[in-house]
């Protein structure tokens, strides 16, 4: 009996995830979670040539797509995700050291801000420059 194309094929292990499914589901390629396996971020298990993702990857990967999309390093991604501790209290240090991270990032950005506010005063002045030019130099010929 085949089934269509719609219904879900079922898997062996109900708990673990292909790489095409996290790919899928995530909206990534399959080539960056190959990346993140290489940098040591990943580890699934394997089967022959087959990477087996538990329920843990899926979720390590997960924080690494958020802490990406918030401007984070995978250093500090890395270093973020293996400060959980499931038997500590609540993961307090944890949520400090994303704290940090989070104010280091919101500084960073307050002053870039700044530097593009002061970057286009400049852009201002001197195409202001130039168009005084060019109507002293339209003017006189």
């Amino acid at each position: 009996m085949s089934q269509t194309k719609n219904t879900p094929q079922p898997r062996p292990d109900a708990r673990t995830f292909s790489i095409g499914e996290l790919a899928r589901e995530l909206d990534v390629t399959t080539r960056t979670i190959r990346f993140y396996e290489d940098m040591g971020l990943l580890t699934p298990r394997r089967r022959g040539q087959t990477r087996i993702y538990s329920p843990a990857d899926r979720v390590r990967l997960k924080l690494i797509l958020r802490g990406k999309r918030l401007g984070f390093s995978l250093a500090e991604s890395r270093e973020l995700i293996e400060l959980y501790n499931p038997a500590s209290d609540n993961n307090r240090g944890q949520l400090q050291a994303l704290m940090d991270k989070i104010h280091e990032k919101r500084a960073q950005l307050t002053q870039q801000l700044h530097d593009i506010e002061v970057m286009q005063l400049e852009l201002d002045e001197a195409e202001q420059r130039c168009r005084e030019t060019m109507q002293r130099i339209t003017h006189h010929n």
